[in-house]
């Protein structure tokens, strides 16, 4: 089968949509099945290999490590045309999302979707951000899934949000695979030697992107209060981002930095390394759609002590393979952290052992199975240029675009208005 592969986020980019794309085309290739990729251009990027097509992008949008990719219709249209791909592949409703959809419908293949993000809660990151704007943002991606012939679900509670705001297009559960025996490989004490870690230490750890939509400052207080009251703890974090500032700082206040080890942006033997050296990994964000890293560290037989969401239920039980905690509550944290480490040995093995079983069911393979069977049962079906022009999604765009302008006007009257304030005070007569 011929994939055509449309996403804004790509490595070099660091981040779970990347991986996820990545670990997608990888093992579409194992298996014999030709794959071309679009993504924007990064700065400082290697060369890519074939198979892959770059599209000019703005860096480091609104002060974030994501680029924005520009319009390059033509290229992607001929690169497009010489491929001839049986169906196309979007992970985002906007910028090259919104190519890809209207690509497939002139190119009459079909077209599918993976609802990767909770976008409603990344609307921060925009100019303008308000109440109306994350209205908007949902109208858009409910009418992007409506225009597509299928929307994948990386896990059962995105497939319900999906189905409970009307998706009428076919929704298919498929999780994002992992590679389990590559996380599982090496012993515990290896990785910590490799790190500089202390072997007698309890190790709470975290991976991902340091970002706001994350819920960070929930989680440093947590693990700061649990360090603070058990002496041979230390922190091991895994990432950057726009957060990471913020969090050393609140760590430093509270005397923690030398119990910290930061290993920012690493490659996977690392990352895997890191893994292998957690004894819990901790993890709070209400904003996933599967928790790709929860399943990750499972896979090092690494328990997990997290806050109930989307994305994090279907992996997570409590007491089975780590703690799922129903309330945000920093003492209710602190305490399933501590009952982790205060376990006894045989109960913690039990822990070790049926997080390995889940992490199985996460298998690269058996996920990537699952897809090609998803695409192969939309063959033949196509999107239509005209539903997109008259679809809610479009409407949406262009809400969300009226919307981005008048909270900029807002702000440019009160720039001016701040701005003549004090020369009209000046100008103003003394009373008679």
């Amino acid at each position: 089968m011929k994939v055509a592969m449309f996403t804004n986020t790509f490595t070099p980019h660091v981040g779970g949509v990347a991986r996820s794309v990545q670990g997608l085309v990888d093992e579409l290739r194992r298996l014999g099945h030709d794959v071309l990729v679009v993504a924007p251009r990064f700065d400082h990027q290697h060369e890519d290999g074939a198979g892959v097509v770059r599209i000019p992008a703005v860096q480091n949008f609104n002060g974030t490590d994501f680029s924005i990719p520009l319009p390059a219709p033509l290229k992607m249209a001929g690169a497009l045309k010489d491929f001839n791909p049986d169906i196309i592949h979007s992970h985002h409703p906007f910028l090259l999302g919104d190519t890809a959809l209207r690509l497939a419908a002139s190119s009459t293949v079909p077209v599918v979707f993976t609802h990767h993000t909770r976008y409603e809660q990344y609307t921060h990151y925009l100019p303008g951000d308000s109440a109306a704007l994350k209205h908007f943002v949902i109208d858009l991606v409910i009418g992007y899934c409506n225009l597509c012939n299928g929307v994948v679900a990386p896990s059962e509670s995105i497939a319900d949000i999906l189905r409970s705001h009307n998706v009428q297009s076919p929704v298919e559960v498929i999780p994002t695979g992992i590679d389990p025996l590559y996380f599982a490989k090496s012993d515990r004490g290896s990785p910590r030697r490799r790190l500089d870690i202390p072997e007698d230490a309890f190790i709470v750890g975290h991976v991902g992107r340091l970002a706001p939509e994350k819920n960070l400052p929930f989680l440093v207080d947590a693990v700061a209060q649990f360090l603070l009251q058990t002496p041979n703890a230390r922190f091991l974090l895994v990432g950057e981002g726009p957060a990471r500032e913020e969090m050393l700082g609140s760590l430093a206040r509270q005397g923690l930095t030398d119990r910290l080890h930061l290993l920012g942006v690493v490659d996977r033997q690392v990352l895997a390394d890191a893994y292998r050296c957690m004894d819990v990994f901790a993890f709070a964000s209400h904003s996933e759609t599967q928790g790709m890293v929860l399943a990750e560290a499972m896979a090092a037989g690494t328990p997990v002590v997290a806050l109930d969401a989307s994305g994090v239920r279907e992996i997570v039980a409590d007491a089975v393979n780590g703690r799922l905690l129903y309330e945000e509550k920093v003492d209710s944290f602190v305490m399933a952290l501590a009952w982790l480490a205060e376990v006894p040995e045989d109960q913690r093995t039990r822990l070790r052992q049926n997080a390995y079983q889940t992490a199985e069911q996460y298998s690269q393979e058996n996920c990537v199975r699952k897809m090609l069977d998803f695409y192969t049962r939309l063959t033949g079906s196509q999107p239509s240029l005209h539903r997109i022009e008259e679809s809610g999604w479009q409407s949406a765009r262009k809400m969300i675009t009226k919307e981005i302008e008048i909270i900029r006007n807002y702000g440019h009257a009160i720039e001016e208005t701040l701005r003549w304030l004090p020369l009209a005070k000046n100008l103003q007569r003394p009373e008679d």
